[in-house]
């Protein structure tokens, strides 16, 4: 039963971190697509344990993603990609308190990143987990407090 939990748990961090979830049956329709037959009841008690928190504009981010999601949302100018790198654009002198938030939420398709005054570079394993990664960072981007 613990592995069946901890794999839709993974799932849960999964689908919260790449699309825009606003309700617990939200979450239960997206966990059914990712072959995750649970109830609503069962997903309320996930949250729970996963710590999920609830935007002002009504979006669940993980507990692990709220600072990266108020660094990105306040600091964050721009962000452009190719293949598996992304390139963070952000306020000056603030671009290694970014990069250590992006490193702190361990994101699982992300290999490092290097920052400099106002720019990072965050490096993730394929192309696909880049665009990922990109669209995660400009979903936050639009999170405004």
């Amino acid at each position: 039963m613990a592995k069946k939990r901890n794999g839709r748990q993974d799932a849960i961090r999964e689908i919260v971190r790449n699309k825009e979830v606003r309700t617990q049956r939200n979450l239960v329709e997206e966990l059914k697509n990712a072959g995750y037959e649970c109830t609503q009841a069962t997903v309320s008690r996930d949250i729970a344990d996963m710590g999920l928190r609830k935007l002002p504009e009504g979006v669940y981010v993980l507990a692990e993603d709220l600072h990266l999601q108020r660094m990105v949302s306040e600091l964050v100018v721009d962000v452009l990609r190719t293949g598996n790198l992304v390139l963070v654009k952000a306020q000056p002198g603030t671009a290694s308190g970014i990069a250590a938030a992006i490193d702190a939420a361990e994101l699982p398709d992300v290999l490092g990143s290097l920052a400099g005054n106002d720019t990072i570079l965050v490096i993730a394993q394929t192309a696909e987990d880049g665009e990922r990664l990109e669209g995660m960072i400009s979903k936050l981007r639009s999170v405004r407090k």
